[in-house]
């Protein structure tokens, strides 16, 4: 027979399982949108068809960013979705540590940056002329170059010389391209009253004096650029590495908390 009185046992909470499930419900799926860019811009270049071309280009391919993003993306929605709502404590262990790794990874990644500045600028001399050489080789890679010197307003790592890296570039007597001597289109200062872009004003631009170069094309390396950006912008991006870290301790002590009630139930349910 049933007693009268109910039982006033400790129980999960409802307000923060529908949260964690709510929010990483959105990680899922946007994981799962980066890996469908991802694999369908592989599949347009004939990746997927020939998957050891992945390590033929010699510079980035920007797809690798889509699917990286999108795997950590994935994995964080997927443990912490079902984990969330099946109340599972080893997914939202893994969920925790693994949210935990990357704000560590972040955090160490941002103290190397500001202690071994010299060298982070040299890697990125060194990231960008090795894409330089590649810049025909992608159609991504080439995209995501021109439009970071069209958005900085810069030409190569240092300079507009840093394109005699490019086979199709050099200024080398043995170069038959056309564009020997030249720049990408992406170097060049905009006319406002040109509509359509002139995909040939760099063309012999750097068999010009140097002094001449600057009437029509931009000298300045994206490096530097890069680093001025970085000052004028230097309280958004702070501003934005906070909210980041923030929201991944409050979706740790979310986790934690979740799993605490869960096992408070659990133990108590053993005793009753």
């Amino acid at each position: 027979m049933m007693s009268g009185k109910q039982y006033n046992g400790q129980e999960v909470s409802c307000c923060i399982k529908y949260f964690i499930f709510g929010f990483n419900i959105i990680f899922w799926l946007l994981g799962v949108a980066f890996l469908g860019i991802g694999l369908w811009a592989w599949s347009e270049k004939g990746v997927l068809s020939n998957i050891s071309s992945i390590t033929d280009l010699g510079g980035f391919d920007p797809v690798w960013l889509f699917m990286v993003v999108g795997g950590v993306m994935f994995i964080l929605g997927f443990t912490g979705c079902i984990g969330a709502l099946r109340e599972n404590t080893l997914l939202l262990k893994f969920f925790s540590v693994f949210l935990g790794i990357i704000f560590f990874l972040e955090l160490t990644a941002g103290i190397l940056a500001f202690v071994f500045k010299d060298w982070i600028k040299d890697q990125l001399n060194f990231f960008i002329n090795n894409n330089i050489r590649a810049y025909r080789d992608d159609i991504d890679l080439q995209n995501l170059i021109d439009f970071t010197q069209e958005y900085w307003e810069c030409c190569g790592a240092f300079g507009a010389d840093d394109w005699n890296l490019n086979v199709y570039f050099n200024c080398t007597d043995s170069n038959p391209s056309r564009e020997k001597c030249g720049v990408p289109f992406s170097c060049c200062t905009k006319d406002p009253a040109e509509d359509v872009i002139n995909t040939q004003c760099g063309y012999d631009v750097r068999a010009k004096l140097v002094t001449e170069q600057a009437a029509y094309i931009h000298v300045k390396g994206c490096v530097p650029q890069f680093e001025k950006w970085l000052k004028e912008n230097l309280t958004v991006v702070a501003g934005i590495f906070i909210g980041v870290a923030l929201l991944q301790i409050f979706g740790i002590c979310l986790a934690q908390n979740l799993i605490s009630d869960i096992e408070a139930v659990r133990a108590s349910c053993l005793f009753t």
